[in-house]
């Protein structure tokens, strides 16, 4: 009896050994996908990949069909494995139940195009293997499918459970993603893709092309910077996704090393540089556009490190900080009443969602989706943080426009105010001139009754004569006087308020009082001649031209001043000169040519001209008065001798 209890007692521990060792088994054992005509596509996800690393690259095929070696593989615990470490090799293996019954033709694709090295075992009916090559350091050319993915058409027309081995190599960190579709659905979904990538490319082209002949029509850089930024986040793009490898350096795969981080380098750099102009940093915020500034250069020395060390090229999240930083640029300029700054932000705002997106798929972040949406969600923000930023260009050119015509309604209010007191001193020294010859009539009545009285009286008239004379003289002084104190006002107000052509040429009337005051202004203070250095002249063939006494070399009055070589009236050129001073360099080719009848290109360049002159002479011309415009006249050379 006792012996027979121990049997039995032997007899079930070894069932529930044999239980838990079944239970163990069906827990450890890999899911496998099955081939169905009814599901298009299947992404291999969790338990469905087992991966094994091998850091030192000693584990061989081989090996890996070993038993012990087998059971050290280990079920992904996300969607999709991760690749991260880019010391070591990577083994990756998954199941797929196959279907005789199947009418379809079945595909097996890698979606991540930055992989370097992929190496597929396929098993086949032989139970043998056959080895394919995929990756980003092999030719395009080579690729039995001309896609931007890594696809292998498989042979499923049996009932068995092919068990497929994937090595994997890469120098950044990666998504495995493997993906098992039909032909028919694989053809549909890359027509569209492809479809949108031509819209999504489009649209920068578009955009980009706009702001290009912005930048050529008004010259300002933000304009160009914008067009890089679109053109360096096209480029990132077609990288990312592999378009690039597949149309641009098919032959040249190195590239493929540099491509992703360099894009995305220049449009962290000149989306940078495209904040700075747009906002106005330096004027509106000074201290962030220091710290911007700094931003960039800290970008620049870690590109810089990139490209010693490729494998840094995985910390993308780092353009998190420019990112943010604009957009909290642009909501701090918000703030301080720059309107046209809510569509940047509200752009850069669309943009920092999209990142987020990204960063937190590839942390696998459960609650976030995997599907078309997400994957390409950064593309999409993309497309509508540029549609943004264009009406924030839009509005900022808008704003300029009204600005400007508020400035020039206040200019014509200036000029009817001008005119008014014109009128108004016009009208005083009429009255005063008037008031001062009746005067005189009065007086040579009065003398003229004198004269008729004293004609008896010889030594009265003498005497009368001799008061006459010293009072015509006083006369002829205040005279005198009158006509200077009225040339000086004139000229006052000339040299201070925007007048006319006909009241300027009260000044200079001809080309004889032009190349006059020219003399007086070039030979202010002493004459030296420039071929010799001799200081004394005498008098040119040409009008007030000065000719050496020693060597004979004449220079005429318009030579080394800014009217040399002009082909406009030297009248109009001093008329040109002085509108464009006192406006500041503000006023229009246009209203220069319509005002001095002169063609518009002419008017453009000669005062493209003048205002380079200011620009470099901004410290010597403030606080000169009235006269300033004189200083743009001469050449510095002029000026030092």
């Amino acid at each position: 009896m006792l012996m027979g209890a121990l049997k039995l007692i032997n007899v079930r521990n070894c069932l529930i050994t044999l239980a838990w060792c079944i239970i163990a088994q069906s827990v450890k054992a890999q899911n496998v996908v099955k081939v169905d005509d009814n599901v298009p596509q299947h992404i291999f996800s969790y338990g469905e990949i087992e991966s094994l690393p091998d850091p030192g690259n000693t584990i061989s095929f081989a090996d890996v069909l070993k038993p012990e070696v087998a059971a050290r593989f280990k079920k992904s615990t996300t969607f999709t494995p991760k690749y991260y470490n880019s010391k070591s090799y990577f083994w990756y293996k998954f199941k797929i139940k196959n279907s005789s019954q199947t009418k379809k033709h079945w595909l097996l694709e890698f979606f991540d195009q930055t992989i370097n090295d992929i190496t597929l075992y396929v098993p086949l009916a032989d139970n043998t293997y056959k080895t394919y090559k995929y990756g980003y350091k092999y030719n395009f050319e080579q690729r039995e499918y001309k896609h931007k993915n890594f696809t292998l058409d498989l042979d499923n027309k049996s009932d068995t459970v092919s068990t497929y081995y994937v090595k994997i190599r890469a120098t950044q960190a990666a998504n495995v993603l493997i993906v098992l579709r039909d032909i028919h659905w694989y053809i549909e979904y890359a027509l569209s893709e492809y479809l949108i990538f031509g819209l999504f490319f489009g649209m920068i082209l578009i955009f980009s092309l706009y702001n290009l002949l912005m930048f050529i029509a008004i010259r300002q850089s933000r304009y160009l910077y914008y067009v890089l930024y679109n053109l360096s986040i096209g480029f990132y793009e077609m990288c990312q996704d592999g378009i690039a490898f597949q149309y641009l350096w098919p032959n040249t795969p190195v590239l493929n090393q540099y491509s992703v981080g360099t894009a995305i380098f220049l449009s962290s750099i000149f989306g940078m540089l495209f904040t700075l102009n747009f906002l106005y940093l330096k004027t509106k915020a000074p201290r962030l556009y220091n710290w911007m500034l700094a931003l960039i250069t800290l970008r620049c020395l870690f590109y810089i490190a990139c490209l010693f060390d490729q494998r840094l090229f995985t910390y993308k999240v780092i353009e998190f900080i420019p990112m943010l930083f604009a957009f909290g640029s642009g909501v701090y300029v918000l703030r301080r009443g720059f309107k046209a700054a809510r569509f940047f932000v509200a752009g850069y705002l669309f943009l920092l969602i999209g990142f987020s997106i990204k960063i937190l798929l590839f942390l696998d972040v459960l609650w976030i989706p995997y599907g078309v949406l997400t994957h390409y969600s950064l593309s999409f923000c993309f497309v509508i943080e540029m549609v943004l930023v264009s009406f924030a260009i839009g509005d900022s050119i808008r704003h300029l426009r009204k600005k400007k015509d508020n400035v020039q309604k206040r200019m014509i209010q200036q000029l009817q105010i001008n005119h008014d007191l014109k009128d108004t001193l016009n009208n005083e020294l009429s009255n005063l001139v008037e008031q001062r010859t009746k005067e005189l009539v009065e007086n040579a009545i009065v003398i003229k009754q004198q004269n008729d009285e004293l004609q008896s009286m010889n030594l009265l008239l003498k005497e009368q004569a001799e008061s006459i004379s010293n009072l015509n003289g006083l006369l002829e002084l205040d005279n005198h006087e009158l006509q200077v104190n009225i040339e000086k006002v004139t000229r006052a107000r000339v040299m201070s308020q925007d007048v006319d052509f006909e009241e300027f040429s009260k000044i200079y009337p001809d080309r004889e009082s032009c190349f006059k005051y020219l003399s007086e202004l070039k030979w202010e203070h002493s004459y030296t001649c420039r071929k010799c250095g001799n200081n004394n002249y005498l008098s040119g063939h040409l009008p007030y031209s000065r000719r050496c006494t020693k060597c004979r070399y004449e220079e005429s009055v318009i030579a080394y001043t800014i009217f040399q070589n002009t082909k406009i009236p030297i009248t109009k050129s001093f008329y040109m000169l002085f509108l464009i001073y006192t406006s500041k360099g503000s006023i229009t080719s246009n209203k220069l040519s319509e005002i001095l009848e002169i063609r518009q290109s002419t008017c453009w360049s000669y005062r493209d001209k003048i205002k380079k002159i200011m620009d470099e002479r901004k410290k010597e011309l403030k606080n000169v008065g009235a006269e300033g415009w004189s200083k743009l006249v001469l050449e510095h050379t002029d000026k030092d001798n």
